[in-house]
């Protein structure tokens, strides 16, 4: 048995899968992990994520599987499972060795490992879903848009593309505060990711309009809520509590 020890990030992943077909392996025999939990009897390898070896497999998952699929695999990987990296390793050698058509590596949902692959990114997706529309951007003194969130799954890199291509001409920023990642949009440039200081926060000192729009918004969500119509259940299937910390109508 051959362990590939991955870090939790799509290129070490990528990387590992890379590696595993480089070195001719047997999938059956070969296991992606996250953690540093010891097999007995296994050759334990560690995977330095490795950006071209990543870009390579992600041509190939994209040529062979449509870019559908493709985006599937990355959601799934974005998800917080300890498992994923074998699950989508198993899903990726099961695709290829059948030669799935574009657009069918989901198909067969008996298969434990594309079940796993397809629910967990279903999972991340209905995350990042949620972000997309409860988000909420607030100005900064300097001008600049800033909203924090707190995702359990990595979605910042599915965000950011969604927001650039709305918001072009702005200068924005979106914190990722559980993993502390900002994602940097200049105007009329392309966004990039930028790590912060572990367990440091950012000042951040909002513009005297923001402040009053704040109050307005508030403001107009109360008038509009009908007392007698009001259904908490409902709204918390709708809007889960893990999202109001960050959204200023709370």
């Amino acid at each position: 048995m051959t362990v590939y020890r991955c870090e939790d990030s799509l290129e070490s992943i990528f990387t590992a899968i890379y590696l595993s077909y480089e070195e001719d392996r047997d999938a059956e025999d070969t296991c992606l992990a996250l953690d540093d939990e010891p097999l007995l009897f296994a050759e334990d390898v560690h995977v330095q994520a490795d950006p071209a070896r990543a870009v390579k497999v992600m041509r190939t998952l994209e040529r062979r599987f449509g870019e559908e699929d493709y985006l599937q695999v990355c959601t799934a990987l974005a998800s917080t499972d300890a498992k994923k990296a074998q699950a989508v390793y198993r899903t990726v050698v099961k695709g290829l060795d059948e030669r799935c058509a574009r657009g069918h590596l989901f198909d067969d949902l008996t298969d434990q490992y594309v079940m796993q692959t397809f629910s967990l990114a279903r999972k991340a997706g209905r995350e990042i879903g949620y972000l997309r529309e409860f988000l909420r951007f607030q100005e900064l003194e300097n001008g600049i848009l800033y909203a924090k969130i707190g995702p359990k799954a990595n979605a910042l890199t599915f965000l950011m593309p969604h927001f650039a291509d709305r918001l072009p001409i702005e200068n924005f920023v979106i914190h990722d505060s559980t993993r502390n990642i900002f994602g940097i949009h200049p105007e009329k440039r392309q966004w990039y990711l930028l790590s912060g200081d572990e367990g440091k926060e950012p000042v951040l000192r909002f513009s005297k309009e923001e402040a009053e729009y704040q109050e307005l918004f508030r403001h107009f969500c109360r008038t509009i809520s009908i007392k007698d119509r009001e259904n908490y259940k409902l709204q918390r299937n709708m809007l889960p509590l893990r999202f109001r910390e960050y959204m200023i109508e709370f």
